[in-house]
């Protein structure tokens, strides 16, 4: 019988609960699930291969499907850092013009994955009053939310994110959780909601936590500089 190969563990703190998560990297099993994808593959098909991936590695019992979007990119960061490198090479194109020419340098920058942490909007709340006595309380989208909305209108988007990040309702006498609430009643109590409390229910959704790195660089060839901002996992490892 061939020797088992011991495996470590690492630990990284949720943003959003602080719960502290233990996985281990990635193995070779993990890896042949990316070499399946292509440049054929959907979004909605990596979405899946991290999921799966996580499911694999993440020992501390959680749910990642229930997880915020931005916990689960975090989470899937720290977990590449520590299967692969904490280091990642990204290329830029500069698209300065130097006399009536695109310049095109393409210039490389090197960034510490485990340094990228999450931004939080000091003025975000997910607490949402209507008038002096109801209110909705908001819960984050998960990436299984975010699938289901895939080649949906921006409208149809919005709609479908504020009924399922609705956590419950509120008055001065009781709480009355979505779960417990038929989908028609929720969408007619919607419906009666004025445009600017819709606004303020967007807004949660704009200031929520993300994934989100400012980069300046200065061109290696014609002196250019830029700020580049990388959010979500599709631009940091895309």
């Amino acid at each position: 019988m061939l020797p088992k190969i011991d495996v470590p563990t690492f630990a990284v703190e949720l943003p959003s609960t602080k719960q502290k998560i233990v996985f281990r990297p990635f193995l070779v099993k993990e890896q042949k699930l990316f070499l399946m994808n292509n440049e054929n593959s959907t979004p909605e098909d990596i979405v899946n291969v991290i999921r799966q991936v996580l499911k694999n590695c993440v020992i501390t019992s959680v749910d990642i499907d229930s997880l915020p979007v931005f916990d689960l990119e975090y989470l899937f960061m720290n977990l590449r850092a520590r299967s692969v490198s904490e280091v990642i090479n990204l290329k830029y194109k500069c698209n300065n013009k130097v006399e009536d020419k695109e310049c095109n340098t393409i210039n490389e920058i090197n960034l510490n994955v485990l340094e990228i942490k999450p931004t939080f909007n000091e003025s975000h709340t997910n607490k949402i009053p209507l008038n002096e006595t109801i209110g909705v309380v908001l819960k984050y989208p998960t990436f299984e939310m975010m699938q289901k909305m895939v080649g949906k209108n921006e409208g149809e988007m919005i709609m479908d994110m504020i009924y399922n990040c609705i956590d419950y309702v509120y008055d001065k006498d009781s709480v009355y959780y979505t779960k417990d609430i038929s989908r028609k009643e929720l969408e007619e109590f919607i419906d009666n909601i004025q445009q600017k409390d819709m606004e303020k229910m967007k807004v949660f959704f704009d200031t929520m936590p993300k994934i989100k790195k400012d980069i300046d660089y200065v061109c290696k060839k014609c002196g250019y500089s830029e700020r580049i901002t990388l959010e979500g996992i599709q631009d940091f490892f895309g």
